[in-house]
């Protein structure tokens, strides 16, 4: 089974060490390397249909007629000339340049796809022929070759994403994070008709929408337009091909949304989704001022005295967004956090977007979400088809202390932790049954995870059993081996017999120890899975009843009841490994355990290697079950009757008079309120220690790279 997530990081790797090794810069190498990726998938593309094509076609004399281009129209995939199908470059002959060959292979495709006009990247003849060589090689891999659409999108998004955290492309500011796009998509439900991105980046808000019709088993191609527009010439290339490399279609233009407008969209647009560059302050006023688009009494929110020029163009963005949705429409998009509070012009317009019953929910996101920004932000969401029981309300949700640190400067949403944010919102518009369905999957999926513990723990008896036994055989030999100890020096006064005999003490303590320890985690272990067998037979026979809130939370209190066994047999897990390993490393050390014919050093190793496997997959099995167990303790104890409350700290419903009162802030934090503090638990314990952990790889790194930056310096200068 294909590994995605270790074949994308291993090729990073590849690439990146290619770089760090070359006279390139992130810059310069981003957009050909995306350029590679996009010619494998389409030349595997190409061949996937190419050989169903030629099933069909119609034979005279023998011979089938030639392929041509038409046979391809409909069929979601590129046609490719020879000249640029990925084999015919691999196979180049070693004097060939294969920079020339690839820029050839990108206009070719050019030509014969007008979506890609002008897009593909041609700079390959500036790269070293050795870099190149390699670089093709290295998306050449069997694993590639015989990849899915799917594969090659997702590694397509991750070296995206390795770019923007990298800095190359404008700083990242192409790339809006996977969790906040999703977020997005998942709150409005992009499905059908007119897609509009306004500041559309690299296309991510598109590629997720695909996802998410295809998710439903449903043709995005089929059933919406996407339409976006970018300043860059860059991001509208980008945004061009990776609309190609996931297999959808789409109208990318290139201009600046301020000034050009796209008027024959005002009205017509289903969903509109964006993440606009923030707080910009240099657009002019006399340009916008009779733009359509800005439907407020108040238009621009302020001009700038020493400039002249509109002081921040945020409220041109959300009255955009909201312009272009048609009477049914929903919006979702990134905003700075300011502006939910910010005053003067920009609350007058506020004001009247409030008015406009449109605005549904906000969302606050914490800091480090952006690769190159550490500020928080907030999502905002418009639905103009709201029904009249929430026409007068607004969900705010704070989510700043929902997060997964991934390094010590990025965090993001885990799955669940965005599944989770997504139900508070199927509550709010009262789609209980989705909510259920969500508690329902995590109660199958605990159960699914708690079926492997019972075998991941018989796993440890043989490496345990087989360890302990050689232990013994070790320590039973002692007394006959113990002149083999007497080489030792002499040390404070002690002779060398006296440091033997303390050593082979200590040593026999440890084992006691061992065997005490596996005795207390065998019959840890036996009474669990006796226990378990009972529950998980009882639940096999409650698949039908679990749709309802009662049930489930019947089901999650039987389960519940597992949870201090599992921690305390991951705790004896972990002490039987330690204390396991540390009578090894005596034996080894201490007592010369190598130099004896009755040590068997590879056997001993062998076990120790099969144990620490073990170890980790019986710890990860109960993690996995207390993670998702974690999940729907988290749902039911805020939303304990499966229907929408205030939750102190995360959530609350306002009115507009409530919002009025609070002078128009859409700051879900003034209105949630603070969170209760909670006793720290071993779980929280642990997380923590990771984020510290983290923190201090990330700062050796910065480290190590500010010595080699100095040492550089000093040789530059001849010091």
């Amino acid at each position: 089974m294909l590994n995605i997530s270790q074949l994308e990081s291993s090729l990073w790797e590849a690439a990146d060490q290619l770089r760090a090794n070359s006279k390139l810069n992130a810059n310069e190498y981003s957009m050909p390397v995306l350029g590679l990726i996009f010619l494998r998938h389409a030349t595997n593309r190409f061949n996937a249909v190419k050989a169903e094509i030629e099933k069909g076609l119609s034979s005279r004399g023998g011979k089938k007629r030639p392929i041509t281009i038409d046979d391809f129209k409909g069929k979601s995939a590129i046609f490719l000339p020879i000249e640029a199908q990925y084999d015919r470059i691999l196979n180049l002959a070693e004097n060939a340049d294969i920079g020339k060959a690839i820029n050839a292979a990108m206009k070719a495709i050019e030509d014969e796809t007008k979506m890609l006009e002008g897009v593909l990247p041609k700079e390959y003849t500036s790269f070293e022929q050795d870099l190149l060589y390699n670089l093709v090689r290295i998306f050449d891999r069997e694993e590639l070759r015989t990849a899915t659409g799917d594969v090659f999108g997702r590694i397509y998004e991750y070296f995206l994403n390795k770019f923007a955290m990298s800095g190359a492309q404008e700083g990242g500011e192409f790339f809006t994070p996977p969790s906040l796009v999703r977020t997005i998509v998942n709150m409005i439900e992009p499905d059908r008709g007119n897609v509009l991105d306004p500041a559309c980046g690299s296309a991510g808000m598109f590629v997720q929408t695909g996802h998410f019709v295809e998710n439903r088993g449903e043709d995005a191609a089929a059933k919406i337009t996407f339409y976006g527009q970018e300043k860059s010439d860059t991001n509208t290339r980008l945004a061009r091909m990776n609309l190609a490399v996931h297999g959808l279609e789409g109208i990318v233009r290139q201009g600046n949304t301020f000034y050009d407008r796209w008027e024959e969209l005002l009205g017509e647009c289903d969903f509109v989704m964006s993440n606009p560059p923030f707080n910009v302050d240099g657009v002019s006023p006399e340009k916008v001022k009779t733009d359509s688009r800005l439907f407020t009494e108040k238009k621009i929110p302020g001009i700038a005295a020493k400039t002249k020029a509109v002081s921040n163009a945020n409220y041109l963005w959300i009255q955009y967004f909201y312009s272009y949705l048609n009477e049914r429409g929903r919006a979702g998009f990134v905003m700075a956090s300011s502006a939910s509070d910010a005053g003067h012009g920009e609350k007058e317009i506020r004001e009247e977007l409030i008015a406009t019953q449109a605005v549904d929910m906000i969302i606050s996101i914490g800091t480090n979400f952006f690769y190159t920004k550490s500020l928080p932000c907030t999502l905002w969401f418009f639905d103009k088809g709201k029904p009249a029981e929430r026409q007068d309300k607004v969900l705010m949700i704070d989510a700043r202390n929902v997060y997964r640190v991934v390094t010590r400067k990025i965090r993001d949403f885990s799955e669940e932790q965005l599944q989770n944010i997504t139900a508070i919102a199927w509550l709010y518009r009262g789609q209980q049954e989705r909510y259920l369905g969500l508690v329902g999957e995590y109660l199958n999926k605990t159960h699914q995870e708690a079926g492997t513990i019972e075998g991941v723990l018989t796993q440890l008896e043989s490496p345990l059993a087989k360890l302990t036994q050689m232990l013994h055989t070790f320590s039973d030999r002692l007394g006959a081996s113990l002149p083999l100890l007497k080489d030792l020096p002499e040390v404070e006064g002690l002779v060398a017999e006296d440091i033997a005999n303390q050593n082979i003490e200590t040593f026999r303590a440890t084992l006691s120890e061992l065997e005490a320890g596996i005795q207390e985690f065998t019959a840890a272990r036996d009474v669990l899975i006796g226990e378990l067998q009972v529950h998980l037979a009882w639940f096999a026979t409650q698949a039908e009843s679990l749709s309802t809130n009662e049930a489930q939370k019947d089901c999650a209190a039987r389960f519940a009841l597992f949870i201090p066994q599992l921690k305390t047999l991951q705790k004896h897990i972990n002490e039987v490994h330690k204390v396991g390993t540390r009578a090894v490393e005596l034996a080894e050390k201490k007592l010369e355990a190598r130099k004896q014919d009755i040590w068997d050093g590879k056997e001993v190793k062998k076990q120790r290697d099969a144990l620490d496997i073990v170890r980790d997959e019986a710890i990860f099995a109960i993690k996995s079950t207390l993670y998702v167990k974690a999940q729907v303790t988290w749902l039911q104890s805020r939303f304990p009757e499966a229907v929408f409350v205030d939750v102190s700290g995360l959530c609350k419903v306002v009115t507009r008079d409530e919002i009025t009162q609070q002078d128009s802030s859409l700051t879900p934090g003034r209105y949630v309120g603070v969170t209760a503090l909670d006793g720290e638990d071993e779980d929280d314990f642990e997380e923590r220690m990771r984020e510290i952990h983290l923190e201090l790889a990330s700062l050796n790194e910065e480290a190590v790279e500010l010595a080699a930056s100095i040492a550089a310096n000093f040789e530059e200068l001849g010091m």
